[in-house]
């Protein structure tokens, strides 16, 4: 059985999907529906990340990719 704060995420989860579908034209199509929501699913994680202090500075990036400045 989930456990509270599972619960509670996955219904904030929920509420979150019901608002995006909400704001969508009568007419979206599942492909609009879907694009939606991944990107919110995408954002979501990237300020969990930044949240989290998952980031990487400029110049670390720019030596992974031997770009010049």
């Amino acid at each position: 059985m989930p456990t509270t704060a599972a619960k509670t995420s996955r219904n904030s989860v929920k509420s979150r999907a019901m608002r995006t579908l909400k704001s969508l034209p009568q007419q979206a199509s599942w492909d609009d529906v879907m694009y939606q929501l991944y990107v919110r699913q995408k954002i979501e994680a990237g300020l969990g990340d930044l949240n989290a202090g998952r980031t990487h500075s400029h110049e670390s990036l720019r030596k992974e990719f031997s770009l010049k400045a």
